[in-house]
C-alpha cells in the first residue's frame, strides 16, 4: 500500500501576481541578504542576487496561495528569513514569527526587517520545542523549508498549529521516501494525510506538503531537543 498521500492527486500551484511595489521590495530583499552572505553573516547557500532571487526568493513564492486568510505563522528554522520574511512582504496582514535556533541569523533577520521596514514580523532566537511550550497551538499555520525530513519536521511543527490550521513543509523530490516512512500514522501527531502540491521554479522541481491539524497533539510533543531525529515518534508502538 502506498501511504504517501490519502488520495494521489498532486496539484500544480504558480506564484500569484504581484503588485510592482512587492516585488521591488522582495528584489531588494535578495540584494540585502547577498549583502550580508558576502560580507557577515552567512544565511543562504549561494551569495550572487540572482540565485538568491531565483532559488531562494522566489522559490518561497509557490506558496503564497496556501498561507491563511488572516491570522499567525511562524516560519520554523528560517534561517535568512525564508519563506517567512517574503511572505510578510507580501501579506502584510498576516502576523509572521520568524524563528532561528542561531543568535547570528535571528540577529542579522533583526537588522534586515528593521532595513525593509517590515511591521508585521517578529524575531525569535530560540528551537520550535521551547516555542511550543509557550504558545502551544495557537498559530493559524507553522511551516518549514528544507529543515529536515518529513516526519521530523511534522513533529516540529504540530506543537505549534491550532485545530483546523496547516503545517507546512516545503520539501525536494525526495519527499516520497519520507513520507512512505510514516505508513499513514499522521494522527499520532494530530494531523491529516498531508495534500500535495507541486510547482516548477526554473530547473527545481519542488513539493509543498500541506497537513491539516485535525485533533489536539499529544501532549508528550514536543519532546526534548534532538529527541526527534534520534527516536521518531512513527516507530513507536501503538
Amino acid at each position: 500500500m502506498n501511504y504517501c498521500t490519502s488520495d494521489q492527486v498532486h496539484v500544480t500551484v504558480e506564484i500569484p501576481p504581484l503588485d510592482e511595489n512587492i516585488e521591488t521590495k522582495l528584489r531588494v530583499y535578495s540584494e540585502i541578504l547577498a549583502r550580508w552572505s558576502s560580507d557577515k553573516v552567512r544565511l543562504t547557500g549561494p551569495k550572487d542576487e540572482d540565485t538568491i532571487w531565483k532559488d531562494h526568493v522566489r522559490d518561497s513564492l509557490f506558496a503564497l496561495e496556501l498561507l491563511p486568510h488572516s491570522g499567525r505563522v511562524v516560519d520554523v528554522g528560517t534561517g535568512g528569513g525564508l519563506p517567512g520574511l517574503a511572505w510578510a512582504i507580501c501579506r502584510p496582514d498576516l502576523e509572521i514569527t520568524l524563528l532561528d535556533s542561531q543568535s547570528k541569523k535571528t540577529g542579522a533577520l533583526e537588522s534586515i526587517v528593521s532595513e525593509l521596514e517590515v511591521e508585521n514580523v517578529s524575531v525569535i532566537w530560540g528551537r520550535s520545542e521551547q516555542l511550543a511550550l509557550e504558545e502551544r497551538e495557537v498559530y493559524d499555520m507553522a511551516a518549514a523549508r528544507g529543515v529536515s525530513e518529513a516526519g521530523i519536521v511534522a513533529e516540529y511543527l504540530s506543537p505549534l498549529v491550532k485545530l483546523g490550521g496547516t503545517a507546512l513543509s516545503i520539501k525536494g523530490p525526495g519527499y516520497r521516501e519520507e513520507l512512505a516512512k510514516i505508513k499513514g500514522r499522521w494522527d499520532l501527531l494530530g494531523l491529516d494525510y498531508p495534500r500535495i502540491f507541486d510547482y516548477v521554479n526554473g530547473e527545481r522541481q519542488g513539493f509543498l506538503l500541506a497537513f491539516r491539524k485535525k485533533s489536539h497533539c499529544p501532549e508528550v510533543y514536543p519532546r526534548r531537543p534532538g529527541k526527534a531525529e534520534k527516536k521518531p515518534w512513527w516507530e513507536a508502538k501503538r
